[in-house]
């Protein structure tokens, strides 16, 4: 029999091939130095709200905890994972200044109507159905991190400077204990079949 993290990751991976095939066309492409500042900006409009949605969880599930046991269990997790993803969105324009880029121009560009969607379908999801949603949004974030290495490809590719890629680099080596931690908590909830197609629904 299949574990909830089990059935989460057979949804995604439906997806996933796609995703990767259309990436893949991104970083082995003859634009992939011009296109790697213009990740790291929009990389850091998305990131930048992993805080704050984890925070926005957290608040929902302690008003929900009394008397219900998955937004109960879902307290503890949140609070200890928010701080660990504090700063995340600091690493990206650390990464773009390095090659040259412009800090001041990426934190204030007006974001991209997919991002807000993104973003925003979490907050609606999270506040008016049950905050278990946004396991499925970090499904994603956490669980296809970037490969060991996949940093220094894109340094050979792109000719940039090594401090062009710490995020990545960090990130390489920290989801791998993020998604482990993550999967072990889906498994570890009580979810009926809402709880799973409302993290389905929000990973896809």
């Amino acid at each position: 029999m299949t574990t909830a993290s089990e059935r989460l990751r057979a949804k995604l991976q439906l997806a996933y091939p796609l995703l990767q095939v259309t990436a893949e066309k991104i970083w082995s492409g003859p634009r992939v130095r011009e296109l790697y500042p213009v990740y790291l900006a929009t990389m850091h409009g998305i990131v930048r709200s992993a805080v704050p949605l984890i925070n926005a969880a957290a608040d929902r599930a302690r008003e929900l905890a009394p008397g219900d046991p998955v937004a109960a269990a879902l307290v503890p997790y949140f609070e200890h994972h928010g701080p660990e993803e504090a700063g995340h969105d600091i690493w990206l324009l650390e990464d773009l200044e390095a090659l040259g880029g412009d800090r001041e121009a990426a934190e204030n560009q007006l974001p991209a109507g997919r991002v807000a969607a993104l973003v925003g379908a979490q907050y609606y999801w999270l506040r008016h159905v049950h905050p278990v949603a946004l396991l499925g949004h970090m499904a994603v974030v956490e669980g296809y991190s970037p490969d060991v290495g996949f940093s220094n490809r894109l340094q050979e590719a792109t000719g940039y400077p090594p401090d062009a890629f710490r995020a990545i680099r960090r990130h390489e080596r920290l989801d791998i204990r993020h998604k482990r931690e993550l999967y072990e908590t889906i498994d570890a909830l009580a979810l009926d079949e809402s709880h799973e197609a409302l993290m389905g629904l929000s990973g896809l």
